[in-house]
């Protein structure tokens, strides 16, 4: 899946108080967006699993997060 990074985009995640926290710029979130709308698609399939960590899209010390679609359940 090509994914469409805005420019200048700022994403970092961490563990806060029991919680999965997602912090990030105007052009982070749009890019999150882009990401969930075109993992959306019917021709993304069942199964589907995305990886943003540190060495490809993530701020440093931010904690890996996985993005997995799955079937209607």
């Amino acid at each position: 899946m090509k994914i469409d990074w805005v420019d200048h985009f700022t994403i970092k995640t961490k563990f806060a108080r029991n919680e999965f926290v997602i912090q990030a710029n105007k052009e982070g979130l749009l890019s999150l967006a882009g990401i969930l709308k075109r993992m959306a698609e019917d021709d993304i399939g069942h199964g589907y699993v995305l990886h943003l960590d540190e060495s490809n899209s993530l701020e440093n010390e931010s904690v890996p997060l996985i993005l997995c679609k799955l079937n209607d359940i």
